[in-house]
């Protein structure tokens, strides 16, 4: 799987660009805040809908422009893709799969598959739960394209839920409590079991599978402390044996949300569920948050990457490996590291790189070159 052309429209900082790709190895250059970076920015949307840098979409948009369009044509399986995205802030967004449009953007996930690494990337390690939370569920959808519908439904439920025991809160704090809204608040307990249960199950699945491949990876890219392994944290609790059966998890998480049924009420918030989880990362004895070291939490974020990598490439999907993509990650890192990421990076089938100096992109990944210059590209 690769991406053989890229167009963007009003994207970022981009009026118009139109650039020609080819497989293995292609480095955007250029410095800080000349566009190099918005290139495989565009390339990550088509493959996930979001973006690694912004929460919403606003900021993708040229100002002035009232919308983005991002295209790319993708070759997988000897055949080709093409894929459009019309970026629109405040109204829905639109997408179309060779010109046809489609009744969903999420309908394009699962065409191109990516692994971004990049400095934000240490938030992985260092941030709070939602982050690590995002890197499962992102994963997850990387993999089974179905699981954005899944995700999608699941906060449309939290949603509602949250609004519901907030009135019910506010009922509470008057004196006014109602038996209608418990009654309404069953069948939301209900809806957020099931979605939940489901969205867990395929965790604790990755978890299990991504585990061993993060541990290895950790070990390859850093000469630290390990080893570095994965655990599931809950909002059931520590006590609550987890196993990915979807009807155990039902009830599972059912009985959760009663036995913390006045706190929710008393908060006025969903405390039970998958959105309240985390994935703890350890580091030989210790959590890697608070004890790595930063150059052992570069390593940890740069594992978690070529573990997803490593585990999209074998996991049996039509249209071969992701696309790498390396945002401005060898300035940062050691030379040992930066070593130890470009032997894996050289076998990939396609490898996007951003750099500020050609000299920062080791020999063994020198390939195509893009230099980037104001809003402008060029071939190097």
């Amino acid at each position: 799987m690769h991406v053989t052309a890229l167009s963007l429209t009003d994207f970022r900082c981009y009026a118009q660009v139109d650039l020609e790709l080819r497989p293995g190895i292609t480095s955007f250059v250029g410095q800080n805040g000349q566009g190099k970076t918005n290139l495989v920015e565009a390339v990550g949307y088509i493959a996930t809908l979001d973006s690694h840098r912004v929460a919403t979409d606003a900021p993708l948009v040229r100002l002035g422009a009232e919308r983005a369009v991002v295209r790319a044509r993708i070759e997988r399986d000897a055949r080709e893709t093409i894929v459009e995205l019309e970026i629109n802030p405040g109204r829905a967004n639109r997408a179309r799969i060779n010109r046809s449009p489609v009744p969903r953007p999420r309908e394009v996930l699962g065409l191109l598959r990516t692994v971004l690494f990049a400095p934000e990337d240490l938030a992985l390690v260092k941030g709070d739960p939602s982050e690590r939370r995002r890197f499962l569920d992102d994963l997850l959808v990387a993999r089974a394209p179905r699981m954005a519908g899944v995700r999608s439904d699941y906060e449309r439920v939290l949603k509602q839920r949250n609004a519901l025991l907030k009135s019910a809160s506010a009922a509470r704090r008057g004196g006014s409590g109602s038996s209608d809204v418990l009654r309404t608040l069953e069948v939301w307990d209900s809806h957020l079991s099931t979605l939940g249960a489901e969205i867990l199950a395929a965790r604790l699945d990755l978890v299990d599978a991504l585990a061993p491949l993060v541990d290895k990876a950790y070990d390859t890219v850093s000469s630290g402390a390990g080893p570095a392994a994965l655990a599931y944290v809950s909002s059931l609790g520590a006590d609550v044996d987890l196993v990915p059966d979807r009807a155990a998890l039902v009830d599972q998480l059912l009985a959760g949300i009663e036995r913390r049924r006045k706190e929710e009420l008393d908060r006025g918030v969903s405390l039970v569920g998958p959105h309240r989880d985390d994935l703890l990362l350890k580091l030989g004895p210790a959590p890697a948050k608070g004890y790595a070291s930063h150059g052992e939490s570069w390593s940890y974020a740069l594992a978690l990457r070529l573990a997803s990598y490593d585990l999209l490439r074998h996991d049996g999907s039509p249209g071969g490996e992701p696309v790498l993509i390396l945002d401005d990650v060898f300035a940062e890192l050691d030379s040992v590291r930066r070593s130890r990421l470009a032997g894996i990076a050289a076998e990939a089938e396609q490898v996007l790189i951003t750099a500020a100096v050609a000299a920062d992109v080791p020999d063994i990944l020198v390939g195509d070159r893009v230099d980037v210059l104001a809003g402008t590209v060029s071939r190097g």
